[in-house]
């Protein structure tokens, strides 16, 4: 049989026969992508949607302590930040499934993840002098942007225990859960939504105003590290790097600050 042959659509009772066993969701996926479908997508898993619904079954379905000494309480922020995370997860992972995607596409790439790790590592002392240079100088030249006198998350550095638990949330919430709501969204964007570019001003925006309650100084600082980030995964096309130096950032200055209270 030659190639044209083989290429024609089968008839009689083999094709019936494949029809008849063929599953129903033969031919749904993968599923287009139209622009609404990717600006949904983008908003359910850029957090806030998530923590909300979280927030709210936790407060109203439980006796937890939401308000600790004028502060949410450790144990309600752990959970909702940590079953928030296991939420975006499972959601990029269902969208890029309907599209025809995978993590490892979209997430590591084709660079080798040891060396990202390292390299990641090899850049946590540049970004932790950057950022505490650009907080200093914004105290020197715009005091006004210092507007928290105390930083909220030092509440959650009491004992060592609470530090441990922070230590967690920061690792999984912040380095694990944050750069794949970026990666993702930079993709979307990409795809769908404008391009990689403004993808990355608008995340790096919100990213920043997510932390204007430590401070605007500080929320501006986060924004630029946010940017490095985004950059970096844009670049690099791999996550890798970019959540093994956040996760070990954030967890530096939790260590940092729980040393300080102590001392």
């Amino acid at each position: 049989m030659d190639d044209t042959q083989a290429a024609l659509p089968a008839h009689g009772p083999t094709a019936a026969a494949a029809a008849t066993h063929a599953s129903p969701l033969a031919g749904i996926f993968p599923l287009p992508l139209p622009r609404w479908f990717a600006a949904m997508q983008t908003l359910l898993v850029c957090g806030i949607p998530t923590q909300l619904v979280v927030m709210m079954v936790l407060v109203l379905g439980s006796n937890m302590p939401i308000v600790v000494d004028g502060d949410l309480s450790l144990e309600l922020v752990a959970i909702v930040s940590l079953v928030d995370t296991a939420l975006i997860a499972l959601l990029i992972r269902l969208f890029l499934a309907i599209h025809g995607e995978t993590s490892k596409e979209i997430f590591i790439g084709r660079r080798p993840v040891w060396g990202e790790i390292w390299r990641g590592l090899a850049l946590l002392p540049v970004v932790f002098v950057s950022v505490t240079g650009v907080v200093l100088l914004l105290r020197a030249v715009a005091p006004w942007l210092h507007t928290v006198d105390r930083n909220p998350l030092e509440a959650y550095m009491r004992s060592p225990m609470e530090a441990v638990v922070f230590m967690i949330v920061v690792v999984l919430a912040g380095g694990v859960r944050e750069e794949l709501q970026r990666a993702f969204i930079l993709h979307r964007f990409e795809q769908r939504l404008g391009g990689v570019r403004v993808g990355l001003t608008v995340f790096t925006l919100v990213f920043g105003a997510l932390h204007f309650n430590q401070g605007l100084d500080v929320a501006v600082a986060v924004g630029l590290l946010g940017l490095l980030w985004g950059v970096l995964y844009i670049k690099r096309r791999s996550v890798v790097m970019s959540m093994v130096n956040h996760a070990s950032f954030d967890l530096a200055q939790v260590i940092q600050g729980a040393l300080a209270r102590m001392l």
